[in-house]
């Protein structure tokens, strides 16, 4: 004998379809379970939330450091790009102090000789190039002396100049930007009465 019903009538009572087998099989929580389950999930939600928070605030930190060292990277590479010739520009200014002196010793009535002309125009456009890369002279000659722009190669006993005062420049300096690449070479006023 079968256990279905043949003619579409009710089913016994002992007979269960999968579906309420299942339901029956699901034991439902107490309340007591089920408060403790929402504590366990408010736990679970708390420490999600302090975790995420100390995940935002690395992240924050790491982005600044990031932020940082990017600046800093950048300020770097500007100042190495402004010094990059610095040692080319030194070897230069030798050449250009050649040129101070070429010119000096030019006789007045050649001073207009095309030759003359020609070494003052050369000069002139190496000491434009010089300068259109940040290069400038430093000032000496009746300024104090300032042992980081100048370098004092002869102290004069003289009354006629405030005492360390630079009366002389032996060999012009030079700044590239805001940095000495080269001291100038200066004679110094020593005034024994201001002593």
């Amino acid at each position: 004998m079968t256990d279905r019903p043949t003619n579409g009538g009710p089913r016994p009572r002992a007979m269960k379809t999968r579906g309420e087998e299942r339901a029956d099989a699901i034991k439902t929580p107490t309340r007591l379970e089920l408060a403790e389950r929402v504590s366990q999930l408010e736990r679970e939600l708390d420490e999600a939330q302090r975790s995420a928070a100390e995940h935002r605030n690395n992240w924050h930190r790491s982005a600044a450091d990031f932020a940082n060292y990017k600046r800093r990277t950048d300020e770097e590479r500007s100042t190495l790009g402004q010094f990059a010739n610095a040692v080319l520009i030194g070897k230069l200014l030798g050449v250009l102090d050649d040129f101070d002196r070429a010119l000096e010793t030019v006789p007045a009535e050649r001073a207009h000789d095309p030759w003359a002309e020609g070494v003052q125009l050369v000069e002139r456009k190496l000491r434009n190039v010089l300068e259109s890369e940040g290069v400038t002279p430093i000032e000496a000659v009746g300024e104090p002396f300032d042992p980081n722009l100048h370098e004092a190669v002869v102290h004069e006993d003289t009354a006629d100049h405030p005492d360390n005062q630079v009366i002389g420049e032996l060999q012009r300096g030079y700044r590239l930007h805001d940095r000495v690449i080269r001291p100038s070479l200066v004679r110094v006023a020593n005034n024994p009465k201001e002593h």
